[in-house]
């Protein structure tokens, strides 16, 4: 059960985050970010309750949500990275995510952290919970 508490800790690190760089930080998010957030919120929550129960089933229900929330911050990350062309940029009306302000710890952009969140999340998902300890 080892992966699940473990995409529980980065679901409630990366909420908290998100939560610290809004509130705190009074960074706006951008249209993508708040479809990240809605994906992540929830997963934070749903991963807990699944890791306290020793909810083997969880995946039936937490995979879909980390796999979308992978596929736009895998978006919002090729549009911060200038791989996506403007003409189809989905956030240009709100805040920039290209803003040195979209950054943490001395330069980390936040759509990069995401990524980051959101695939560490699938793969403990897809990792078998019930392996016994050689």
């Amino acid at each position: 059960m080892a992966p699940l508490y473990a995409a529980w800790v980065v679901a409630l690190a990366a909420t908290l985050g998100a939560l610290f760089v809004g509130e705190v930080m009074g960074q706006v998010p951008c249209v993508l970010c708040w479809y990240q957030r809605i994906a992540m919120f929830p997963l934070a929550v749903v991963l807990g309750i699944a890791a306290f129960r020793a909810d083997r089933g969880v995946r039936v229900y937490a995979l879909p949500l980390a796999i979308a929330g992978l596929a736009v911050a895998a978006f919002h990350a090729l549009l911060y990275a200038g791989i996506v062309p403007e003409a189809i940029e989905p956030c240009g009306a709100g805040p920039s995510c290209a803003s040195a302000e979209m950054t943490i710890f001395g330069g980390l952009p936040l759509p990069y952290l995401s990524f980051g969140a959101f695939a560490a999340i699938t793969l403990l998902l897809v990792c078998r919970f019930d392996r016994k300890r050689a």
